[in-house]
């Protein structure tokens, strides 16, 4: 029998901003307790609201990852750049990264601003400054912006749904073609009815990622090796512009 702690329970309802219409007052009991819906619930450490837009999510993270810059800061001049590197991953990557595959197919306002959480840890790293353009930063450092943080671990996720190394629940989500027996093949793209909430499911959001990859990355035959073939593939996509002009210096000076 499922006892309820009735001062830890909370009930919100999940509805879309766009109805126009704001759902009735509503009160769920439980047990002798009347529980009032709530606007956010927290649940392992993420934030959700009654729209699924992240907001909460999103302030929080940046909140957090902006305080431990500022401690790290304070002390830069005591580091190696080495050290430095190994804190900030600790204390705000690790904020960045968080449960990110949740953010997939929110509007950009959202990833843009933990993007600059980023930016000011690349820069402090590097001492830059604030002026200084920040991909050659970002690529020197060998780090993938945010919008592609998210999509390498749900690729990562998506060849771990073929190949058996993930659990079930998200493995029958992804569909091969019948014709197909190979794990690296494209997958079936899954339609949706909503923009707003189908679209950014994983059933939906995967294929369209997994498809979308060169085939010298999706037959790669081990996790490490996927691992390495897909970050290299997406630093190529999200930096070509600066890679390209570092090529043009390369060849003039040669």
């Amino acid at each position: 029998m499922i006892k309820y702690n009735d001062s830890k329970t909370e009930v919100m309802l999940v509805y879309s901003k766009h109805v126009g219409v704001e759902p009735a007052p509503y009160f769920l009991t439980v047990g002798d307790a009347d529980i009032r819906p709530v606007s956010t619930v927290r649940s392992l450490g993420v934030i959700l609201d009654s729209h699924l837009t992240m907001d909460a999510q999103v302030r929080s993270a940046c909140k957090k990852a902006f305080y431990h810059l500022r401690r790290i800061s304070q002390i830069r001049k005591f580091l190696t750049e080495s050290a430095l590197t190994q804190l900030i991953h600790a204390f705000v990557i690790t904020q960045l990264d968080y449960c990110n595959s949740l953010l997939v197919g929110l509007p950009k306002s959202s990833p843009d601003r933990l993007q600059r959480v980023q930016n000011a840890a690349a820069r402090l790293i590097k001492g830059a400054k604030k002026c200084d353009p920040i991909s050659p930063i970002l690529l020197d450092l060998h780090w993938l912006p945010i919008a592609f943080r998210i999509d390498f671990k749900i690729t990562l996720l998506t060849y771990c749904c073929l190949h058996c190394l993930a659990p079930r629940y998200l493995s029958s989500l992804l569909r091969l073609p019948v014709s197909s027996r190979l794990a690296c093949d494209r997958l079936i793209s899954m339609k949706s009815r909503t923009n707003t909430y189908g679209c950014r499911s994983f059933k939906t959001y995967a294929p369209q990622l997994w498809n979308s990859l060169p085939q010298n990355v999706r037959i790669a035959s081990s996790l490490a090796q996927f691992r390495s073939r897909l970050k290299t593939h997406l630093i190529t996509v999200a930096f070509r512009d600066v890679i390209d002009q570092r090529a043009r210096r390369e060849r003039k000076r040669l």
